[in-house]
């Protein structure tokens, strides 16, 4: 799967609006730091960041995906974060062995 397909799943499943525009267009404005909503922004820049991809087209793994939430996650796991960003990288992640799972069964049919 490419960080595109897997980006485009989490959009269109996430019980949060993760899209600020396009896939491009989002991932532009969460790397600037522009995106309309701060923590989804970040969280976004980081999986990004973190993901070890360097083009939207890239292939990334379920493992490469979640791995690149660890920090993030840890963040948020601190008693002093916003518990937005907590509920919304545990929902990223089970989004992500979502996207993972239907793409396996897919591909078994």
């Amino acid at each position: 799967m490419t960080f595109i397909e897997l980006f485009g799943y989490l959009g269109s499943h996430s019980k949060y609006d993760l899209m600020d525009g396009d896939i491009s267009q989002t991932l532009n404005l969460s790397l600037e730091g522009r995106h309309k909503n701060p923590v989804i922004g970040d969280i976004i820049a980081q999986m990004y960041k973190n993901s070890g991809v360097s083009q939207l087209d890239d292939s990334v793994s379920r493992a490469q995906a979640v791995n690149a939430l660890g920090p993030v996650r840890l963040f948020y796991m601190k008693d002093d974060a916003p518990v937005e960003g907590f509920r919304l990288v545990e929902d990223i992640v089970y989004k992500i062995d979502g996207a993972f799972n239907d793409e396996a069964m897919r591909l078994k049919q």
